[in-house]
C-alpha cells in the first residue's frame, strides 16, 4: 500500500510517501515547500514531482493519504477524512487557528487531486482518549463542558511513538505491542510490572506526557495547543484572570489580547530575542539576562510537569527526550535532569554531551531510570495507523 503522509501548515506543506505492508513501512520519497500561498498548487507540484522522478507512474497509484489533524469538535481517533472530519475541524477553528484551516482545506484539495485514494485523519488528541475524567475535566460550569471545553492533549503521534519505542529499548515487548495496537484494541492489561514513561516533546511547540503501559494518562497541554509549557511564541499556561485584567489595564480588545498571547508570548515574549531556541541560547551565552530567563522558565515548566507525572505514575522507568530541542539540546536535557538523582534519574554527562539528533541511552549504567533520546517519527506512526485503518 502506498501511503502519502501530508503535513500541512498555514504557509508550509511537507510530505512523505511510504510503502506499507504487514511487516512495517519504509519511506520511498519525501519533500516540502515553505512560504506557501496556495496549497492546491504545491500539492499538484508534489504529485507531478513524484511522477517525474519515477517514484510513481501515476498519482492513481497512491492508495491513501494520511493527515495529522490536530483538534476536532466532538471527534477524535483515527477516522476516515470525510465531510464529518472537515466539519469537526471547522467547529474548533477558533481554538486551533494555525492548524485546523490548513487541514480542512488540504482534505478538500486531496479529494480533488487524488479521487481514487482513501483519506484518513489521525487526530493529535487520539492518544489521550483513555485519560480519566479526573484528568480531563476542568472545574468549570457544566454549560462550558457541554460545548467541548476540557483537557485534550496534543502531539499525540509523537508521544505514541515514544510509548512504542521506549518499551522496545527497555525490553518490554509486551508493552510495545500494546502501544502499537492501541487504536485498534484499546488499552490492554499488563501481566508483569507496570511500565512507566514520561515523554518530553521539546521543540518550537512542546509538551510533556505521562504514559503507563503504552497508554497516556495525561499531558501538559490542555484545551488548546496554546497551553502547557511556554511555546515558541505562544503563552503556555496562564491564569484566566490575567486576560480581562490586561484588557482593561492596557485598553486592548479580546482579539488583540489573543493575538499577543499567540504571536508575541512564550519563549519570544520572555526573551525578547527570538522564538527559536538556538538564537535564545546564543544570546544567553553572550550574557543576555532575558534570554537566560526564557531558558530557565522553560526548564522550570518541564520539570514541574515531570514531577506531576512522576507522582501520578507512582514511579518511573524511562524519561525520554524527543523533537528538535529534546534531540539536540544537551544543555537543556542536563538542566531538566539536574539534582533528580533522589528519584532514580542519573544523567551521564559524557553520553549526554555526545548525543545529538540520534537515538541513545544517556543515563548512567547504574541509573534506576533510563534516560533516552529518541528522534521523533510522527509520520511513521501516521502511516502505520492509516494502513491499519484501511486494512
Amino acid at each position: 500500500m502506498l501511503v502519502l503522509v501530508a503535513n500541512l501548515g498555514s504557509t508550509s506543506f511537507k510530505y512523505r510517501l511510504f510503502r506499507m505492508d504487514e511487516s512495517g513501512g519504509e519511506v520511498i520519497a519525501k519533500g516540502g515547500y515553505e512560504r506557501v500561498t496556495d496549497h492546491a498548487v504545491v500539492i499538484e507540484d508534489a504529485l507531478a514531482t513524484l511522477q517525474r522522478d519515477g517514484i510513481i507512474a501515476s498519482p492513481d497509484e497512491i492508495d491513501a493519504v494520511g493527515f495529522k489533524t490536530v483538534l476536532g469538535k466532538d471527534l477524535s481517533g483515527c477516522v476516515i477524512a470525510d465531510q464529518k472530519t472537515i466539519d469537526a475541524l471547522d467547529g474548533f477553528t477558533a481554538v486551533a487557528p494555525a492548524h485546523n484551516p490548513p487541514y480542512a482545506a488540504g482534505i478538500r484539495q486531496f479529494e480533488k487531486a487524488l479521487p481514487k485514494a482513501r483519506l484518513v485523519a489521525l487526530f493529535e488528541t487520539a492518544f489521550y482518549q483513555w485519560t480519566s475524567p479526573a484528568y480531563y475535566n476542568y472545574a468549570i460550569p457544566q454549560s462550558w463542558r457541554d460545548i467541548g471545553i476540557r483537557r485534550y492533549g496534543f502531539h499525540g503521534a509523537s508521544h505514541k511513538f515514544i510509548a512504542e519505542r521506549s518499551a522496545d529499548l527497555c525490553g518490554r515487548e509486551d508493552v510495545a505491542e500494546i502501544a502499537r495496537r492501541l487504536y485498534l484494541d484499546g488499552p490492554q492489561a499488563v501481566s508483569g510490572k507496570p511500565f512507566r514513561v514520561i515523554s518530553c516533546h521539546l521543540g518550537g511547540s512542546s509538551s510533556v506526557t505521562g504514559i503507563r503501559d503504552g497508554v497516556a494518562i495525561g499531558s501538559s497541554m490542555g484545551f488548546s495547543p496554546q497551553s502547557g509549557l511556554p511555546q515558541n511564541n505562544r503563552v503556555g499556561d496562564l491564569d484566566s484572570a490575567a486576560i480581562p485584567f490586561a484588557m482593561r489595564t492596557l485598553g486592548i480588545s479580546l482579539d488583540e489580547a489573543e493575538r499577543q498571547l499567540t504571536k508575541e508570548s512564550g519563549l519570544l515574549g520572555l526573551s525578547g530575542v527570538s522564538n527559536d531556541a538556538r538564537d535564545i541560547e546564543a544570546a544567553a551565552v553572550q550574557g543576555n539576562a532575558a534570554a537566560q530567563l526564557s531558558i530557565d522558565a522553560n526548564v522550570h515548566s518541564i520539570r514541574h510537569w515531570i514531577g506531576a507525572f512522576l507522582v501520578d505514575l507512582g514511579g518511573l522507568d524511562a524519561l525520554v527526550f524527543t523533537a528538535g530541542i529534546g534531540e539536540n539540546g544537551a544543555g537543556s536535557r542536563a538542566a531538566v535532569c539536574k539534582n533528580l538523582e533522589a528519584f532514580g534519574i542519573h544523567l551521564d554527562p559524557v553520553k549526554n554531551a555526545a548525543c545529538r539528533a540520534t537515538e541513545a541511552v544517556i543515563s548512567t549504567d547504574d541509573s534506576p531510570v533510563k534516560i533516552i533520546v529518541i528522534p521523533a517519527n510522527e509520520e511513521l506512526v501516521l502511516a502505520r495507523e492509516v494502513y491499519r485503518k484501511l486494512s
